[in-house]
């Protein structure tokens, strides 16, 4: 017999006050009575990350990391416990626990830690007494039982994970918005909601800003083949099932335009062109567990080039300090940095098999007179960083090109 186990994930917009914790757990609670396993993550609530960390920087601009991660991981320890709370006056039984409590095991990269494995023993004792288990998203603790968080988004990571140990049969996430749409709503009045995604497809438009899911989430659940089903917990419509590729999605040329105005752009100046100038650069970001993005090498004319990459505009203040020493060591001239950047990308595994997309991208941007400063491309997506006053005319404009609107 199949099992009946279901993961749920339900973000911070989903459990914002007391009367939409209780929401949520009237829905637990109609799910338990349907006979099926539950397995609850939380995200903290509403804003609370946010506002933990505007805490923090009003003592200083460079806490560490290590006692960032046992402040924001308070949030969703208060969540869960309310939530489980909630549960129980509904007549169901339901335990609350700390992602370290349920032995979510990772490295020691601090605010941005990786899972290496789950225990998941007391998540499986609890369930076999019958109960709802919830557990606290974003977290674990490594080897020497130190806090981490696993980046933002982390909740939907830990769900994944937790579904591929417990061998659920569909880990549902869910949000403020009812599925995946070919656009952000709030800047495409007609986008279009998409009944099914590949996850090759999601991982693109997760990666290139589009906010409902994690990228790393999404990188389990394909590469263990989790059906995800991401949802509003706000009414009980289908949302968008992600799986794998399946001939329908082929036939779509484009499936999504998105926009990331959370990136910045480095320039590495008058780089010395000889050997392992590149690698010295890009080594010592990735020592400091950053991630790059788009990276630019311009023709080498007098013995010297420019070499510029995008970040993360959370991770720019980190990357200019690492930069000044690189400078230096490598007989640089200087660096420099552009906060007024946003990247629009186009996604679709149609591409694969439909030339002319790029051709179509770039015209329609000049014809708006929006400037391509960087481009970078996949077999499935195409992305160009634009000024960051012009990202969401060029998202528009795109929507409408490929054919979008409802």
């Amino acid at each position: 017999m199949e099992r009946r186990l279901i993961v749920q994930k339900y973000g911070g917009t989903s459990v914002g006050n007391v009367d939409k914790i209780i929401n949520v757990a009237k829905r637990i609670v109609s799910y338990k009575k349907k006979g099926y396993e539950i397995v609850v993550v939380v995200s903290a609530l509403g804003d609370t990350t946010d506002e933990l960390l505007s805490l923090a920087s009003g003592i200083t601009r460079t806490p560490s990391e290590r006692e960032l991660d046992m402040l924001i991981s308070t949030g969703e320890q208060v969540s869960v416990a309310l939530l489980a709370m909630a549960v129980h006056k509904l007549g169901v039984e339901a335990i609350s626990f700390t992602g370290a409590q349920v032995g979510i095991v990772t490295d020691s990269s601090h605010t941005r830690a990786r899972i290496i494995g789950v225990n998941a023993r007391k998540i499986r004792e609890q369930l076999k007494r019958g109960k709802v288990v919830i557990v606290a998203g974003f977290q674990g603790a490594n080897v020497d039982q130190e806090i981490t968080t696993l980046g933002r988004g982390g909740s939907d990571l830990t769900a994944v994970a937790l579904a591929k140990v417990l061998n659920a049969r569909m880990c549902e996430i869910y949000t403020d918005v009812d599925g995946i749409y070919t656009a952000d709503p709030r800047i495409v009045k007609n986008a279009r909601k998409l009944d099914r995604i590949s996850y090759e497809e999601m991982l693109e438009l997760a990666s290139l800003g589009a906010q409902v899911l994690q990228t790393r989430s999404v990188e389990v659940a394909s590469k263990f083949n989790i059906p995800l089903h991401v949802r509003s917990s706000f009414s009980n419509k289908v949302g968008t099932l992600i799986t794998k590729e399946v001939k329908a999605m082929e036939d779509v040329l484009v499936s999504g335009v998105t926009l990331n105005k959370e990136e910045a752009k480095v320039t590495v100046c008058d780089v010395p062109d000889r050997p392992g100038a590149a690698a010295r650069i890009f080594g010592e970001i990735a020592k400091q567990n950053i991630n790059i993005d788009m990276i630019i090498q311009n023709v080498s004319r007098t013995g010297s080039t420019d070499v510029s990459f995008t970040v993360m505009a959370s991770d720019l203040d980190k990357t200019l300090k690492l930069m000044k020493k690189v400078v230096k060591a490598i007989g640089a001239k200087g660096v420099t940095f552009d906060k007024g950047i946003a990247k629009v990308s186009v996604v679709g595994i149609g591409m694969r098999s439909h030339s002319g997309v790029a051709a179509k991208m770039f015209k329609v941007l000049a014809e708006r007179k929006i400037n391509i400063e960087m481009i970078s491309t996949s077999e499935i997506k195409i992305s160009c960083v634009v000024r960051k006053g012009k990202g969401e005319e060029a998202v528009k404009v795109l929507h409408k090109t490929f054919g979008f609107g409802r």
